[in-house]
């Protein structure tokens, strides 16, 4: 807060207005109305100090005018006004902290790229699928985990056509001369080297171009205003599938971690997904699991290499909403992800030791001397 004031006066229809020399606001009332007449025939300014309420008459030179922000100009920022309802748009069903949807919001209103970091299964791809519909933005999605041919997926095919060469233009072509599109750049760890190459350029903020050919003479596609990218990557040893990204493509894109979902968090997630199909005490029943298994899976001496995601507790709930037992959906849904090498010792094992205390009697006991021995004997 300003201590000293600095005014300057005017005459506007008869009548003398002394203005602040930063706001231009009115603040006549700040000084008798005798200084202020003696001061405007001196040609002076006013001075105001508001610890002391003392006034005084200045030469104009010795004013000093601060930088004051124009908050009437951020206000009319339609960005801002994004960023600041940020919350007020995001979706029910969507579980990530209010912090990294505002930061999401703010970076495709910019037109940053953004790359989305975790585990597989925390809800990723889902965050991002629902920006769109969340700020009235067209959508795109590649997923270039399951593609063969990077050439023909992000520029397109060339064939031959009545004794002519034809050139097809891929789809991400069309999507990165849409304004203010949101494209989604799914499963980029795992996705061909020469992908990312082509990708350089396109990502790049200084350069925003797709090349359709290498010659130099090829065509040049601009990316369009307003086109934010958006990629998923998997990032850690679990994923054997996956590549180490290259430093230079990383460096193209803002990182948000998508955080693994504490165990009030999934029953929150699941009870509004499934709570009118699957009673309470089931849900709270799947969330802890799915809690116990990340518990060991980030604990240093954890026994476990991998954990249930929450897109397993979702598949779980599935089945349990179409009439399987927790019995049964952890049979399919959970058991198989799990190794079942070292007998009574395996990941497998202690994972049905977690689903155990979760039956409702000894006689669904899932892990029992038959189970240990098929094990060991696995």
């Amino acid at each position: 807060m300003k201590k000293i004031v600095f005014g300057t006066i005017t005459k506007d229809n008869g009548r003398l207005i002394v203005r602040d020399a930063s706001t231009k606001k009115d603040i006549t009332k700040l000084f008798r109305s005798s200084i202020i007449d003696i001061a405007f025939e001196a040609g002076q300014a006013l001075k105001f100090d508001k610890e002391t309420g003392r006034a005084s008459r200045i030469n104009p030179t010795d004013i000093i005018v601060e930088n004051i922000v124009d908050t009437a100009a951020i206000d009319a920022d339609p960005v801002i006004q994004l960023i600041k309802t940020s919350n007020d748009i995001k979706p029910t069903e969507l579980e990530i902290s209010d912090i990294k949807w505002k930061y999401l919001i703010r970076s495709v209103a910019r037109g940053k790229n953004i790359m989305m970091v975790g585990p597989a299964g925390c809800g990723k791809t889902q965050a991002a699928k629902c920006l769109p519909d969340a700020i009235k933005r067209p959508f795109f999605y590649f997923n270039l985990g399951s593609t063969q041919d990077p050439r023909a997926t992000l520029i397109g095919n060339t064939h031959f056509k009545n004794n002519e060469t034809m050139f097809n233009e891929s789809a991400f072509v069309k999507a990165i001369q849409t304004e203010n599109s949101i494209i989604l750049l799914d499963e980029l760890s795992r996705a061909h080297p020469e992908a990312w190459n082509i990708l350089m350029t396109v990502l790049d903020e200084g350069q925003r171009y797709l090349r359709l050919d290498e010659d130099l003479n090829a065509p040049v596609i601009k990316v369009a205003k307003g086109v934010s990218f958006i990629a998923t990557a998997n990032i850690g040893t679990e994923y054997t599938s996956t590549r180490v990204l290259d430093r230079a493509l990383m460096d193209r894109f803002e990182i948000i971690e998508v955080d693994i979902l504490s165990l009030e968090q999934e029953t929150t997630l699941l009870t509004k997904r499934f709570g009118k199909k699957i009673e309470a005490k089931l849900i709270e029943a799947v969330a802890d699991i799915a809690d116990c298994t990340r518990k060991e899976w980030r604990s240093e001496e954890g026994k476990l290499s991998t954990m249930v995601s929450t897109r397993m507790t979702v598949r779980i709930c599935e089945l349990l909403a179409d009439g399987f037992t927790l019995q049964e959906a952890a049979e399919v849904a959970i058991i198989p992800f799990f190794d079942a090498s070292g007998g009574a010792d395996s990941e497998r094992v202690f994972v049905k030791q977690i689903i155990q205390k979760h039956m409702d009697s000894k006689e669904q006991d899932i892990f029992n001397a038959e189970t240990v021995e098929e094990e060991v004997n696995a």
